[in-house]
């Protein structure tokens, strides 16, 4: 697996456009004065911006205007939004590894990935998403939005938002301790991310839906996904529509 996901990897840098490359390779942000670029760090991931931990929008008011959005507008999302989106469903919140959301036997049977389309600062394709160092791990090149709504069952808001967050299980982290409990626990897990990338995205002013109308194998092959690993939801994310 730690092999493919290498040679996967090298594909993508290769595919990247060589001034882009050069200055990501380098460790420089593209000198753009709105944007936060992303920037390559030791072992070819890019780093997120460090996420925030206070905001203007409190709990109570997040729970209270949390709605589902299928409709988003044009706008890309901005690097600084998507990381923040991806450290509220599984970002490390101690020093003992801990994550925003809770886990049966601390065990972090989730991976996360990032379907992206419209997002400033980065192209187009799939990432996954480091809990340990806030970074993305790039794993493939070019659109993917249009397979995985076909995989959905040709779902709008996968095809038009510009992310989708997937969130995906793997039972046999938690099965190790807890035998057949582990489904329900992973799932119940998994529910805890969604809730909390819902939350976030009513802070910051966006929307997302939580589907889970798709063919697992038709969503691990438009994102390459390793066999042990089970979609649970698929989460696009945008701006909110005027």
């Amino acid at each position: 697996m730690v092999h493919r996901t290498r040679r996967r990897r090298a594909r993508w840098l290769t595919a990247l456009p060589l001034a882009l490359f050069v200055a990501l390779a380098s460790g420089c942000v593209v000198e753009t004065p709105t944007v936060v670029r992303p920037v390559f760090s030791q072992g070819g991931v890019l780093t997120l911006p460090e996420p925030a931990t206070a905001g203007e929008v409190s709990v109570e008011e997040a729970i209270h205007s949390r709605r589902s959005v299928r409709e988003f507008a044009s706008t890309a999302l901005t690097y600084d939004e998507v990381g923040q989106v991806l450290w509220a469903a599984q970002g490390v919140t101690d020093e003992s590894g801990h994550r925003a959301a809770p886990s049966a036997g601390a065990l972090y049977p989730l991976e996360v990935y990032l379907v992206v389309g419209q997002v400033q600062g980065l192209p187009a394709g799939v990432y996954q998403y480091v809990p340990d160092g806030h970074a993305l791990l790039p794993l493939a090149q070019h659109e993917r939005r249009e397979a995985l709504a076909a995989a959905a069952g040709g779902a709008h808001a996968v095809r038009s938002a510009p992310a989708t967050l997937v969130i995906v299980g793997v039972y046999e982290r938690t099965a190790a301790k807890y035998g057949e409990r582990a489904e329900r626990y992973v799932h119940l897990e998994a529910g805890h991310a969604a809730e909390n990338v819902y939350l976030e995205c009513a802070a910051l002013g966006l929307g997302t839906v939580s589907i889970g109308a798709f063919s697992d194998d038709a969503v691990r092959e438009a994102l390459d996904l390793p066999e042990e690993q089970t979609p649970l939801y698929l989460m696009p994310v945008g701006h909110l529509l005027p």
